[in-house]
């Protein structure tokens, strides 16, 4: 069976009537999956690599905060409106806000490919909210993946990642330099650091990080959900690693194997 063309995820991205092509599992048991870990840790990356394997729909709550921006208020729910503002000023968009913002993408949770959340949740509130969804809608998590990383490698892999002002590439100074100096390839704009990878900053976002997860690993420790993955080496190695723990959770049910 053909990998299906990737979702348009139009229902999660603009809480819209129009649902994006619902592609069913091909042994019909979907994959619901949580993606934690901590910012630098990849999950992003990894979300993209279990979304074709498991032909699951990537959900993820930046991706409807920047699609948001290039859209007018006309366009969006009050919920949005107020997590915006919220980003504007700096601060945390609170629970109750998320809360609404993913009860509005109700559709998305019950699809039939399954998903694979990321970004949200973010704290016990915020899960303890998904738990409720999920036993109104007679859904169940299969796991949470947990990415772990070493303090001093976060810090290395964030503090060294170089932006572009242009065309917002990304470089790292060791694992993917610009072929010149201070320079994208792409569009031969000029590399920044952003200020929240400068090393002292990455040290505040991991504590924050930190107070606000704990409490959440705990809780679906307590479900007997928590899968931890060691998140140091190569996407493809980590992408391993996680397909391995998936089948050793579940060992009499299949993965999809693209040919």
């Amino acid at each position: 069976m053909k990998i299906a063309e990737k979702q348009d995820r139009a229902s999660w991205l603009q809480s819209s009537p129009n649902r994006c092509a619902i592609v069913p599992h091909p042994d019909g048991w979907p994959w619901r999956l949580v993606l934690l870990g901590a910012p630098g840790a990849g999950k992003g990356t990894q979300a993209e690599l279990l979304t074709a394997r498991l032909t699951a729909c990537h959900l993820s709550t930046g991706d409807v905060f920047r699609a948001a921006k290039n859209r007018g208020k006309d366009d969006q729910t009050p919920a949005l409106v107020a997590a915006l503002e919220s980003m504007r000023r700096g601060a945390l968009v609170p629970d109750e806000i998320v809360s609404d913002l993913v009860r509005e993408r109700i559709d998305c949770l019950r699809c039939r490919g399954g998903f694979i959340l990321d970004g949200f949740p973010r704290t016990l509130p915020q899960a303890d909210l998904l738990k409720q969804l999920m036993e109104q809608e007679g859904l169940t998590l299969d796991a949470v993946v947990n990415y772990e990383m070493p303090l001093a490698e976060i810090v290395s892999r964030l503090s060294g990642r170089r932006t572009c002002e242009r065309c917002k590439a990304i470089f790292h100074l060791t694992t993917k330099p610009p072929k010149v100096e201070g320079t994208c390839d792409a569009c031969g704009g000029r590399l920044y650091q952003r200020e929240d990878d400068s090393p002292d900053s990455v040290k505040v976002r991991l504590k924050v990080y930190d107070s606000s997860t704990a409490p959440l690993i705990q809780f679906y420790r307590d479900l007997g959900v928590l899968m931890p993955v060691t998140a140091t080496g190569s996407p493809e190695e980590i992408y391993s690693r996680t397909i391995r723990a998936l089948i050793a959770r579940a060992p009499g049910r299949g993965i999809y194997q693209p040919s």
